[in-house]
């Protein structure tokens, strides 16, 4: 039986369903399993062949298997992942693409997953759900387009206030029906403690069924350990993929592969090339981190017996990582305003994931913590571009971040392999800045017609209880 405790406490043990439906433990610790899953090794030898939806139901499966049959498991991944994640060539770098999903980010993984996930650990039961998160900005774009219309789930969804770009500020708020958006009047951070305080608030708990998905949620983070796996699959197999519909391309860029191809079907993957045998040097993620989920899902995979060798933490000014990485003292501190809002936080909670399953000297060798300023996420995008591809303020920071461990004697970040967290067509206000532009694609275009209806509030927790009940 999988069980999982309190990053705070290894006192009580629960199972896949109370985890996922709480969200946080009692305590406020985050739950972790007791024990990290171990792919077989026929699933392991075959993760370069494999369709992403066959990788996410054999990496899911074991996490949830006492709560979620086989059967349904089945029907809620090929549900979920219509899109795959794609491990493409450009400008010389390999880039695993995450947004081909319906919100062009890669909490699209996450939140569909979680949806039809708690849409059956929730059947037959009487009392609505309600769904209490924070975001940066993708987080909750993701979340309301994947809830959007569940019975007997409603989902309140706070963002700091003028810190997200338009269009993710209308996959927000402009939805309506059983999603609400509440605009907080601080940071990130302070979205995230509002979220914390509600899930300890002694009224709130008598009167609400709260869960959460951001990915302090178990049920956010497990799924997200699926294109990982795949990526260091098919990377260690030598495979490459053709573009998809909305890989950004500009100013003719090369195309792999052959040339577009649309989402991948329920395979997840479009036809792909072979770059010539196996890849025989050790697979590196560089990984644009904010809170921390998406690097923690990463090493889960690694534990799990993914052919991964190394992550690089790729941050912004927000460095509370890579600063304990390299002095061994962890130091939360105020989030500061980047290009990358989605990564401005300045204590990142699955931080205590991290330091629940590995000690500083494990973390040493299995991380390389590095900042990257606005300037060089700007410069970094214009280069790119002017190779034929571009990027995402956030993927930016995690190429740029490969680019600095290109000195003799540094991890070999030429090989890395960017992890591209959104579509590039979510930040235009930040690339229209420097003259850069990108199409589009047809998933973002509808977004834009929508209304914001929106509630602002300071950032306090009765302010915040005043909306919910």
């Amino acid at each position: 039986m999988m069980r999982f405790y309190s990053t705070r406490s290894k006192t009580e043990f629960t199972g896949f369903a109370k985890a996922a439906l709480t969200g946080l433990a009692p305590d406020g610790g985050l739950y972790i399993p007791e024990v990290i899953p171990q792919f077989s090794n026929a699933v392991r030898s075959s993760l370069g062949t494999m369709s992403y939806a066959e990788i996410a139901f054999e990496t899911i499966k074991p996490w949830v298997l006492d709560d979620i049959p086989s059967a349904v498991l089945e029907e809620i991944v090929y549900s979920a992942y219509p899109f795959g994640a794609p491990l493409i060539s450009a400008a010389g770098r390999r880039v695993l693409e995450l947004f081909h999903g319906p919100t062009a980010a890669f909490k699209d993984f996450g939140a569909r997953f979680m949806a039809r996930a708690f849409s059956y650990l929730r059947r037959g039961e009487g009392q609505p759900l309600t769904i209490l998160t924070a975001t940066s900005g993708d987080t909750g774009g993701a979340v309301a387009d994947g809830f959007y219309g569940a019975e007997g789930i409603s989902v309140t969804v706070l963002y700091p206030r003028g810190r997200i770009s338009e269009l993710q500020e209308r996959q927000i708020a402009g939805l309506g029906k059983n999603i609400s958006a509440v605009a907080v009047e601080g940071s990130f951070d302070d979205c995230q403690r509002l979220v914390k305080e509600a899930f300890v608030d002694q009224e709130l708990k008598k009167r609400l069924v709260l869960a959460s998905a951001n990915s302090i949620n178990v049920a956010r983070l497990i799924p997200q350990i699926v294109y990982y796996a795949a990526a260091a699959g098919r990377a260690s197999a030598g495979i490459i993929d053709q573009d998809c519909e909305a890989t950004p391309r500009v100013n003719g860029g090369a195309l792999r592969g052959g040339g577009p191809t649309a989402e991948g079907g329920s395979g997840g993957f479009a036809q792909q090339s072979r770059s010539g045998g196996g890849d025989l040097t050790p697979i590196v993620f560089s990984v644009p981190s904010g809170n921390f989920g998406n690097l923690t899902a990463g090493l889960h995979a690694y534990k799990m017996g993914a052919p991964i060798a190394h992550f690089i933490a790729a941050t912004n000014a927000n460095k509370t990582v890579p600063d304990y990485l390299e002095s061994g003292s962890y130091r939360a501190r105020p989030s500061k305003a980047t290009l990358s809002n989605a990564m401005d936080v300045g204590a990142p909670s699955n931080f205590e994931r991290m330091a629940a399953h590995f000690s500083l000297e494990e973390m040493r060798r299995l991380l390389t913590g590095i900042s990257v300023s606005d300037a060089q996420t700007l410069e970094t995008i214009s280069q790119v571009f002017a190779d034929g591809y571009c990027l995402d303020p956030h993927s930016a920071v995690g190429w740029k971040a490969a680019q600095m461990l290109e000195q003799p004697g540094k991890l070999a970040g030429a090989n890395a392999i960017i992890v591209s967290t959104a579509h590039p067509a979510k930040f235009s206000e930040a690339l229209g800045a420097i003259g850069k532009y990108v199409p589009v694609p047809p998933s973002l275009q509808k977004v834009m017609e929508r209304r914001i209806v929106t509630t602002t509030i300071p950032a306090e927790l009765n302010a915040l209880k005043n909306v919910l009940l």
